[in-house]
């Protein structure tokens, strides 16, 4: 470098004239003086010259520390309820007033979602869904016993929802695909005034005592998911499933060719007066809590097998649909729906109240697997013995 060349000429001139060391004072101070000077700018030049490499501020280093790290995208922020907008088509079995104060709720919630019902049996709507597989028209099925959507797997969609640690294994599908929202044990109503109390049956086999014959509402199993649960229950309550198959011909006998083709027909026909005594589930015989002239009794060897919600596969509107099975399972509409309707909570937070412990409804042994593979055999041999 120039700098540094300087500096080498400066010192070779020094040292090729030593005589001049014996110079006189004012000579010498002026070499002196003059060296001094040469020697201050070579090492300034120098001190300049070697620094090759452009200084490194803070903001160099932060911005190096930034590109080098990977990006982290924040979290996307929850939306608000009002965010929530579109459509959402619900398949429900559920008692009307149940069923709209459940949607009723969920619209309040969330207000830009328009809701449509679609009411129906459980069986019917489930065949719907199989007809509608290739173009789903619905997207959530709200209602129906469990061993009946088990039957179904095919045509829903795993779903874990928001409040799944809260609902336990006996009350959920292990792969997701059905929900339990209610625990439905069975019940025997009867109207007051057409049977005396000491009358009432509180077993299965008592549904054939001939005082009761061409007197009880049933539905169909095949219209009815609730009703296939009540027909499994009762083949369950024998030592062996051909000894109650038995006692299924029996009861078909002494309903004297008269069969529902509506669950909820049971209970209200019930009340009405046209019948004595029918089966049905406890969260519509509660309904008639304040009627002086209704009452009703869990039968022995009992189920309490869940109403369940799913979602359809291939449904129009997943994320409505999944926001409604997070609706319908959380405390908030849990504890309504227990409040207002007397439907048993499934959430393991939340007492149910007004209603008896599930040790007191006579739980017994119930073959959820059995009865969801063997669907299609038990509603065929039901239908033969009511063909006689």
């Amino acid at each position: 470098m120039c700098y540094n060349s300087s500096y080498e000429e400066g010192v070779r001139a020094e040292r090729a004239d030593p005589a001049e060391i014996h110079l006189t004072g004012g000579t010498m101070m002026k070499k002196v003086f003059a060296l001094l000077l040469v020697l201050s700018m070579v090492f300034a030049l120098c001190a300049c010259g070697t620094s090759t490499t452009p200084a490194v501020t803070t903001a160099d280093v932060s911005k190096t520390e930034t590109e080098a790290a990977p990006a982290t995208e924040a979290a996307p922020a929850e939306k608000a309820p009002e965010d929530y907008t579109g459509k959402l088509v619900v398949y429900s079995p559920h008692d009307a007033d149940p069923l709209n104060a459940g949607v009723a709720q969920f619209e309040a919630k969330y207000p830009n979602i328009d809701v449509e019902v679609i009411a129906a049996g459980t069986g019917e709507l489930c065949q719907r869904i199989v007809a509608e597989a290739a173009n789903p028209q619905g997207d959530v099925l709200w209602g129906g016993g469990a061993d009946t959507l088990a039957a179904y797997n095919d045509y829903f969609q795993p779903y874990v929802c928001a409040n799944d640690e809260f609902i336990g294994d006996a009350y959920k599908d292990a792969d997701g695909y059905w929900i339990g929202e209610s625990p439905l044990p069975m019940v025997f109503i009867y109207n007051k005034t057409m049977l005396d109390e000491a009358d009432v049956p509180t077993t299965w086999e008592g549904l054939c005592n001939e005082n009761l014959k061409g007197k009880i509402a049933y539905c169909s199993p095949s219209k009815s998911g609730s009703a296939y649960t009540q027909l499994c229950t009762m083949l369950f309550s024998q030592p062996t499933i051909e000894e109650g198959w038995d006692l299924v011909g029996k009861f078909i006998a002494n309903l004297d060719g008269k069969l529902q083709d509506s669950s909820g027909n049971c209970h209200k026909l019930v009340a009405s007066g046209e019948y004595a005594l029918g089966v049905t589930i406890e969260k519509s015989a509660v309904l008639y809590a304040d009627n002086p002239d209704i009452g009703f009794v869990y039968p022995e060897q009992n189920s309490a097998v869940p109403d369940g919600v799913a979602l359809i596969k291939g449904c129009p509107n997943e994320e409505n649909a999944k926001l409604f099975i997070d609706f319908v399972t959380s405390a908030e509409c849990q504890t309504a729906q227990n409040a207002d309707w007397a439907r048993r909570p499934v959430r393991s937070d939340i007492t149910p109240k007004g209603l008896c412990s599930l040790e007191d409804c006579h739980v017994g042994n119930y073959d959820f697997s059995y009865a969801a593979s063997h669907r299609d055999e038990i509603k065929e041999q039901f239908n033969d013995l009511v063909a006689g």
